[in-house]
Parts: C-alpha cells; structure tokens; sequence
C-alpha cells in the first residue's frame, strides 16, 4: 500500500483578512486625486463657513437685558436689587406693599446671594403677577408658594449655606415654602430687595431661521418694613444699588429695574452656530462616500474588487471602516479649526466666551466630527443600495436636511418630532445649551442617526450578498 501525505502549503494565510481588506480600501481611496481635493475641500468649507457664521453668533441675545457678563448666555442675572452685607446667620424680612403687573413673570421680593457679582449662587424668595410667590435659586431651582399677591410679607432666613422662605399675610404668622442650599456661600452674603421683570419677547419662525425681538419691560414694585436681622450682633453697613442715597437704617424702597434674573430659553448657541459650518463641509463627505462606492459599479471595477473578495459584505463593512475613520480625523481637524479660528470672531457682547474647557463644548467639538463620520457611512450604504451616484446624494441631503428646513416654519411641536424622528436628530451632537425649541438630548440624537446608519449598512450588505454587481 502507498501512502500518501495531504498536501499542505507553506504560504500562511494571513489570520485577519479583514485588515488586508482595509488596507486595500484605504489605498483605493488615497490614490485617487479627486477623492484627495474633495476631503481638502471639506476641511476649508466647514472652516471659512463656521468663520462666516461666528460673526453672527451671540447677536440675537443681545437685545434687550442681554445675557450677563461672566456666565452662560443660558441665564439672565440682571435687575435692580438693592443690599447690604449680612455676616454669619441671620434673616431679612420685608413687606411687597406693591408691584407693577407688567409681565406675569414680573418679580418682586428679598434675595441672598453671595456677592453683588453677577452669576453669583443665590436664593430669591418674590411675588409674581401671574405665578404667586416663588422660592428661586440659582437659575433652576423654583418651588412654589400661594396664589398671593402684593401686599404680602416675606422672609429669607439664611443657615449655614441653607436658605429658607416664608411668607406670610400679617408679618406675624409664617408659613414655610421651602430650603435651598447655597455651595460656595461665604461667611458673608449680600441681602436685600429687588425687581425684575423679563423682556418683552418676539419671536418669529420661517424657513431657514428664526427672528427674536426683545424690548425692555420694566419691573416696579414698592417695599416697606424691611429689616435685616443678624444671628449674631453686628454693624450693618449702608445700602447699595441703583438707588438715591438713603439712611443707613432705611426700611422703604421703591424700585423701577430691567432685566431678568432666570434661566433663558432663547440664548443664542454661539458653539453651535460656528459649527453649522460642517453642514456645508458634510455636502462634500456626502458627495464622496457615494462615489467611492458607484463609481465603480459605473465603471465596472465592482467585478475586480467582488473577484479578489468574494465575501462581499466583508468589502462593504472594511469600506465603512476606513471612510468612517478617514472622515473622522479629517471632522477633528475641520471641528477644532473652526472653533478656535472662528471664536474669537464671535460678538460675545456681555457673554461668557465658550472654551475647550467646557465639557458641552468640547463635545460638541468632537461630535461634530463624529457626526461627519457616521454621515460618510451612511451615504455609503444609501450608495450602495441604489447604485446611482445623483439618486444617492439627492436621498441622503433629503434626509439630513429637509427636517431641519421644513421644521423651522412649521408649529414648534411638530418641527420637535420631526427631528427626533429622522437623521437629522444627529445635528443635535453640537447644541451646547437647552433652547425652546431644543427636540433631543445631544447623543441620543446621535444615536438616532447611527441607529439609521446602521440599518441602511445591513441592508446593504444584504443587497450585494443576494444580488449581481
């Protein structure tokens, strides 16, 4: 009998053909000129595009009170207020004997802040026209006390770095309407009366943007029987404020003030608008992850890659690795272009300027540029579903941009599910502060459009598994 020995050769496969195949993918890519011109110019788009934009970003908050020197455009710390120094524990107490309806979020009452500085950590127990009395703290904080209106008394009483409110119809029995505490209270707080009324607001929404119109409205009201009551003895010093010289021991004040002290629904986000810029860059991304993929069908090259690959899923996935990849270090470099070439162009007006620093920024920086990335994945997979390379850009810009077109004339409730509901979520990614018309939260937006991507990539994979090139 003979035996016979398998043959067996000595060539080793290698272990990952994947990476072969994604090596071969990022050599097509890079050796064509064009394809090369087109991630350049995407780069310069987005960066003279965000440039273009910064020069309006922050205008339209600044009408009116205008957001406050030294903290987020989000909140309005404004007003007229007028205070003394408290030291350690104590308590103010004061009676609104008046106040002007001019808004129902009008206000007037005692506040405890820790310094005069705007942005400062606070607590504001007021009468309000049209929402009784509130206790309100540091820009989100409002717990709600009666229906009362002016005349009413009111008492802030400072604990430690607690702040209890009452209220109460007589001056001589109190009602509590609750405790908030302070973080960063020092030793010293400024204590004292003030007014502030929200600025008469506009708005109009058409196609493309929107027109906000603020004009002042002045709050007033008028206080008596005010007194600042110590823990412990001490020498009150004078009153301070945008008021006529009064006695040191003054217990009546009648205030006329602009401005808000809140959280603003209409702040401009300044991050936000430069990086609009990518939208304009991510026509060019677009227009190349669909030629990458037609043409070769367009070609007839799809033949030779199909024959060196067979697995044609496995072509398509190393595809969407590599254009992903490529898209997003080129969406780094683009994003941080942007923002540090087109925020010092910003008209900040009285607004804190947005920093790397800042968490939100700085992921809304890099989400823009993984935004870009799954939006070249998704082209390629729309690409490789039809197959035709204007059909392909048409339905994906469609789908990406006619949401956020159409939504900003249609009702605000509508515009909001519309965006949740299409790929156009992923642009939440760059929104930095929560508006009125905020639809989704920043990664579940993304998660929306990486959610389509990855539907239209399986079905693709599916197609060109079942089908002839």
């Amino acid at each position: 009998m003979v035996m016979t020995t398998p043959y067996r050769s000595s060539v080793q496969n290698p272990r990952d053909g994947f990476v072969q195949l994604m090596l071969a993918e990022w050599t097509k890519l890079r050796s064509v000129p064009r394809w090369s011109l087109t991630m350049l110019g995407g780069i310069l788009v987005t960066i003279l595009s965000g440039m273009l934009l910064a020069g309006g970003a922050g205008s339209a908050s600044s009408g009116g009170d205008g957001a406050t020197r030294g903290i987020s455009p989000q909140y309005r710390d404004a007003g007229n207020y007028v205070h003394r120094v408290l030291t350690g524990d104590g308590s103010i107490v004061a009676r609104v004997a008046s106040q002007k309806n001019n808004d129902p979020w009008a206000k007037g009452g005692l506040m405890l802040r820790a310094d005069a500085k705007p942005g400062a950590p606070y607590a504001a127990l007021m009468i309000t026209p049209g929402h009784g009395v509130r206790l309100q703290a540091n820009f989100v904080t409002d717990i709600p006390g009666s229906s009362s209106q002016a005349p009413r008394w009111l008492k802030l009483t400072r604990t430690g770095i607690s702040v209890t409110g009452f209220e109460s119809a007589d001056g001589a029995t109190w009602t509590k309407i609750g405790t908030v505490e302070l973080e960063g209270l020092g030793d010293q707080a400024e204590v004292g009366v003030f007014v502030a009324s929200p600025d008469a607001l506009q708005l109009q929404r058409q196609f493309g943007g929107e027109d906000i119109v603020e004009n002042t409205n002045l709050g007033e009201a008028t206080f008596d029987n005010v007194k600042v009551e110590p823990a412990k003895p001490q020498q009150l010093p004078p009153w301070r404020g945008d008021i006529k010289p009064v006695a040191p021991d003054a217990t009546s004040f009648h205030l006329v003030g602009a401005g808000d002290i809140a959280f603003y629904h209409y702040a401009t986000d300044s991050t936000k608008t430069m990086l609009t810029g990518a939208m304009f860059g991510m026509m060019a991304i677009v227009a190349l992850a669909v030629l990458y993929v037609t043409s070769e069908y367009q070609q007839g090259l799809i033949w030779t890659t199909f024959t060196a690959s067979p697995r044609r899923g496995r072509v398509l996935a190393a595809r969407a690795v590599v254009l992903g990849g490529v898209t997003f270090v080129l969406g780094l470099v683009a994003a941080f272009g942007t923002f540090l070439l087109a925020s010092p162009m910003v008209r900040k007006g009285n607004a804190a300027p947005a920093t790397l620093s800042d968490p939100q920024v700085l992921r809304a920086v890099v989400g823009t540029a993984a935004l870009l990335a799954v939006v070249a994945v998704f082209s390629l997979a729309i690409a490789s579903i039809l197959r035709r390379s204007a059909a392909a850009i048409t339905v994906v810009l469609l789908l990406l941009l006619a949401p956020l077109v159409a939504g900003s004339a249609l009702p605000l409730a509508v515009a909001k599910w519309l965006e949740r509901l299409t790929p156009s979520a992923g642009f939440a990614i760059q929104q930095t502060l929560e508006r009125y018309d905020t639809a989704i939260a920043p990664l579940p937006g993304l998660a929306v459009l990486c959610a389509y991507t990855a539907v239209a990539l399986g079905f693709a994979i599916w197609r060109i598994g079942r089908q002839d090139a």
